[in-house]
């Protein structure tokens, strides 16, 4: 009798292995095989296809190199605003297209500007 009952363990898998090198039917987790859903990844502004116009961007020019402007004066508020954003962040040259060397102009005026307090340090809530 005792030869009868260890027969059929060892023959069968215990199935609360999970995850056995033989059995590939197993759908109790992630299938590494198969075709994967469709819209798995979201459509971006080209549409579905992805085949949609690209978007030309200008390539952006310092407006005080082509206005030839060399000192940067703080007490001009106007000027020194378009370069701060509304909460009071200075805005950086990547996104203006100034120059370096009229970035640090342009910053140590708005620095000097914000001491005297022409221009807020932060914005009002």
């Amino acid at each position: 009798m005792a030869d009868e009952t260890s027969a059929p363990r060892t023959e069968q898998p215990a199935p609360s292995h999970g995850g056995s090198s033989t059995g590939g039917s197993s759908h109790s987790g992630h299938s590494s095989s198969g075709p994967r859903p469709a819209g798995g990844r979201p459509s971006g502004p080209g549409g579905p296809g992805g085949g949609g116009r690209k978007f030309f961007r200008r390539k952006k020019v310092c407006k005080f190199c082509t206005e030839k402007i060399d000192a940067i004066p703080y007490r001009e508020v106007r000027l020194l605003q378009q370069f701060v954003a509304e909460r009071g962040k200075i805005v950086p040259r990547r996104l203006t297209g100034v120059c370096t060397t009229h970035q640090r102009k342009l910053t140590r005026a708005i620095k000097q500007a914000r001491n005297i307090a022409l221009l807020p340090f932060a914005a009002r809530f």
